[in-house]
């Protein structure tokens, strides 16, 4: 009985530390952001120190200016130029006041900003009538508009869009950013035309995760997403669903995208139902609800050794943890290969894995069962070396397969995202709502992994939309397509 209380009090002290880091320490394994900010203000600090010397001393001064002509790289070549001579004003030589002739020239490049403008787009159509026949009237027809009736342009609605989902500014923010400068929206001016572009790109989004379906490996996560319950006078819970596939690691042939569904519940028979016709090897976490997808389902099951890391780093930085240190080391090896064998083919990493990777998982396993029985089995730690052991076939799969990861940092990567949005915007302000931060989300994200411009992709394919409604040609619309055409210009 004293040996179960204290193993059960040992548990529990590991549960307040975990509270309190939660609550007061770091989120995350990597440099935290009070780190990056305290590293901003000394580089701040150290640029005034450098201000203050070459003021007082003009050789520095020059000494600086040149290393920084060096360093500095140069600028795209696709932005705009705007020249500007600075010349002499007597070309006459100072000597003889024979005419000066030009011999060459320095040429400088500084990075300018325009602040955004708006700019009013004035659509003319001017009518006809016959002379002989009084009742003949020829116009042109009214181009086809995403808010008919309305003010903004296709452009107009996409910056806004770009600006809540990529940009993380909620809608009453953009307001007060538009209203700066004299033109006054109001918020639920904006979110009709968020609703409307969501309306219009859902057969896109839809189309964007068949294509992710029909691939033979997705990663999949999901997170949480506050939605207004009025009935009630706050919020309930609903999630977001985030598919990804990313062949980039292994040399693939498929371009990379995400895909964000919502659901109310994150019962299992969302991923089940999202998931319907997929067969193929997904990457998780530990959430139960794929399990039941993987026995329904010809769909095997990688698990993630970033969240067995996880479990075990969170014990060893709660103080002295020599199991949970030395577990560290371990799959640090296997993060070691990886590193190493990223970008080659399948069949290369495969073989790596087979001849480096594999002793070390065979000798892992044995090791956490043989610590497994030395510690209270009540304890984290045990918590910890249970959660791998349980999922261990899922975690050896990606020995034998080269196009699997070895965790699903990718997903992960695209959830980022959503949690800033989350994070500014507080909550969705409805199911609907919900919806339409999954269609527009996922367009953006496929955007920035295949290098696309979101503001440019949403608006031309916005305009391409309404001009036409090319149903039969979606797979052109989507943000890989695009990145492949040539940049169009969209009033």
């Amino acid at each position: 009985m004293l040996a179960a209380e204290r193993a059960e009090n040992e548990r529990l002290r590991q549960i307040i530390k975990e509270l309190q880091c939660h609550r007061f320490g770091r989120r995350a394994e990597s440099l935290p952001i009070d780190q990056f900010l305290g590293l901003e203000e000394a580089e701040q600090i150290e640029a005034e120190g450098f201000a203050g010397e070459e003021a007082a001393d003009p050789a520095k001064r020059a000494e600086r200016a040149r290393k920084r002509r060096i360093n500095r790289g140069s600028l795209p070549a696709h932005l705009p130029r705007l020249e500007q001579v600075v010349d002499i004003e007597d070309k006459t030589c100072p000597c003889c006041r024979g005419t000066l002739h030009a011999i060459g020239e320095d040429v400088s490049e500084r990075l300018d900003i325009v602040p955004a403008q708006f700019r009013v787009v004035v659509t003319r159509r001017p009518k006809y009538a016959c002379r002989a026949c009084e009742e003949v009237v020829v116009q042109a027809p009214a181009p086809a508009r995403l808010v008919e009736g309305g003010i903004p342009t296709e452009a107009t609605v996409a910056h806004v869009l770009v600006a809540k989902y990529a940009d993380h500014l909620p809608l009453y923010r953009q307001a007060q950013i538009y209203a700066r400068q004299g033109v006054n929206l109001d918020r639920s001016t904006l979110a009709d035309w968020v609703g409307k572009a969501a309306f219009l790109l859902r057969p896109v989004h839809a189309r964007l995760f068949e294509r992710l379906k029909a691939s033979d490996k997705l990663f999949a996560d999901e997170t949480t997403a506050p939605v207004l319950d009025p009935g009630r006078g706050r919020t309930k819970t609903g999630q977001l669903f985030a598919y990804a596939r990313d062949d980039r690691p292994w040399g693939g042939s498929d371009p990379p995208g995400a895909a964000y569904l919502y659901a109310p519940d994150r019962k299992a028979e969302q991923p089940i139902r999202h998931l319907q016709g997929f067969a193929g090897t997904l990457q998780v976490d530990g959430y139960a609800g794929y399990k039941v997808l993987a026995e329904r389902n010809a769909v095997s099951l990688a698990f993630c050794w970033s969240h067995v890391r996880r479990k075990f780093y969170e014990l060893a930085q709660s103080g002295p943890a020599p199991i949970a240190t030395e577990a560290l080391a371990r799959i640090a090896a296997l993060y070691q290969v990886e590193a190493e064998i990223r970008g080659c083919s399948a069949e290369e990493r495969r073989a790596a894995r087979q001849a480096r990777s594999r002793p070390i998982v065979a000798a892992l396993e044995p090791w956490l069962k043989e610590k497994l029985g030395l510690v209270s089995q009540k304890s984290k730690l045990a918590e910890a070396i249970r959660y791998a052991l349980s999922r261990w076939q899922g975690l050896t799969r990606f020995l034998d397969d080269g196009r699997v990861e070895i965790d699903s940092n990718v997903v992960e990567r695209a959830i980022r995202p959503i949690a800033l949005n989350r994070k500014n915007a507080l909550f969705a302000g409805s199911d609907g709502g919900g919806e339409h931060w999954a269609v527009i989300a996922s367009l953006v994200e496929t955007c920035k992994l295949n290098a696309v411009d979101p503001q440019a992709y949403l608006a031309n394919v916005i305009a391409r939309i309404v001009a036409s409604q090319p149903q039969s040609q979606i797979d052109d619309l989507l943000p890989w397509a695009y990145a492949t055409q040539p940049l169009k210009a969209v009033a």
